[in-house]
This record gives C-alpha cells, sequence and structure tokens, in this order.
C-alpha cells in the first residue's frame, strides 16, 4: 500500500475540545476560558495571529457556555442581543458605523452580569475605534495573548491541518516540516495546503521528498 493517497476531499475543519492541543504558547488562554468568573468585569480579549486557534477556542467556550457568535464584521447599528454570553470574533474588523451598538452591548452585558468573549489579530490598543467611550471600555478589558508556536504545538497544528484535509502524514514528515519553516500558524497551513495542492497536481504522494522540492523553491 502505498504511503500516503490524497483525495481531493473537501476541507473539515475540526473544532471540538479534544481537538484543541494546549502548549505553552496557548496555555493560558485556554486556562482563562475555564473560569469566566475569575475574569474582572466578566469581560476577555483572546489576541494573537491568524491561525493560532482562537476561533477554536471561541467555540469550545460557546459549547461550554451556551453564548452566541458574531463576526464583528457584520454587526451594523441595529444590534439587539438577549444573551447572558456574546463571543465577538475579529474585533479589529468591527464597521466604525457599529460601534456605538458594541458599546451598548458592553454596557448591556456588564449591566446584567453577562459574559463578554472578544478575539482579535492585535491588542485593544490597535483596534480602529473612533468612538472614545467604546475604545476605553475595551483598552481596559483583560487581555490573554496567544504566542507563536513552540515545537510542540507547530507539529500538533501541521498534524491537525493534514487530519482536516483528510490526510494522515508519517511523523518524520511533520518533524522535518517543523524544523524547515517559519515558526507561525501561517507558515504552517501554507506549508500543508501547498503540499497538498502539488501531491493532487503531480500525482505524486505527501513526503518529505515533495516537501523537501516545495521548500528549496521558497529558500
Amino acid at each position: 500500500m502505498a504511503d500516503q493517497l490524497s483525495f481531493a476531499w473537501p476541507t473539515g475543519i475540526a473544532l471540538g475540545a479534544d481537538d484543541f492541543f494546549v502548549s505553552e504558547a496557548n496555555a493560558q488562554a485556554y486556562a482563562m476560558l475555564a473560569k469566566p468568573a475569575d475574569w474582572p468585569e466578566r469581560k476577555l480579549v483572546i489576541a494573537g495571529p491568524e491561525g493560532c486557534g482562537k476561533s477554536h477556542l471561541a467555540r469550545i467556550f460557546r459549547a461550554q457556555t451556551g453564548g452566541i457568535i458574531l463576526p464583528a464584521a457584520v454587526i451594523d447599528g441595529d444590534l439587539q442581543i438577549d444573551a447572558d454570553c456574546v463571543i465577538i470574533e475579529d474585533m479589529q474588523t468591527l464597521p466604525r458605523t457599529a460601534q456605538e451598538a458594541m458599546f451598548h452591548l458592553h454596557n448591556h452585558l456588564r449591566h446584567r452580569g453577562g459574559l463578554l468573549l472578544m478575539t482579535a489579530r492585535t491588542a485593544p490598543s490597535r483596534w480602529p475605534l473612533d468612538l472614545p467611550d467604546l475604545a476605553s471600555r475595551m483598552q481596559a478589558t483583560t487581555l490573554t495573548r496567544i504566542d507563536d508556536p513552540d515545537d510542540a504545538l507547530l507539529q500538533a497544528l501541521i498534524m491537525k491541518l493534514f487530519s482536516d484535509r483528510q490526510i494522515m502524514p508519517k511523523p518524520a514528515l511533520v518533524k522535518y516540516l517543523t524544523s524547515r519553516i517559519e515558526r507561525s500558524f501561517a507558515a504552517a497551513a501554507n506549508i500543508v495546503g501547498r503540499l497538498d495542492a502539488a501531491a493532487l497536481a503531480q500525482g505524486r504522494k505527501i513526503n518529505q521528498a515533495l516537501a523537501a522540492d516545495l521548500l528549496d523553491n521558497i529558500d
């Protein structure tokens, strides 16, 4: 049997609690989600680069709280939510026209003792907020960051990205990729996507030889 077979399966991203790998890079964020009662004013921001697992954590938190998730980019000026837990993703994309609605949502949750979890690529101080009252409240929110992945997390991430594509690589290939790529979430996603595409296009197995060809071209 061939070591690796590749098919054009649709990518299905696994976002369950059992699929999240905890390492030193994300341990603080993961631990804080387990104890929302300890959040000052019951609100929290998780900041980190694209692909670092913020959306995964948001869905784990939704499952444990029954909260609702909203992408910040789709919020408009007529935001009406009657929930005790709200999760806003990608706060750096909040439209200018939605800032007042977000301000009222923040105050609504605060007054009723609800929970507000927000994710973003950057800290609140770097969000493009023009409404001073909203900016001050966001900057006063407790912040936890997800750092660039350590080797353990990078290997787990590469394995997960392959698994999401119905591919099971050999451990030696994962270790090889970890040693060759930039230590970032984006680099892991990029090389897995390129390996999958190259294997399909060239009719080759996903192995170290194919990875070396791609990485040498990058270098």
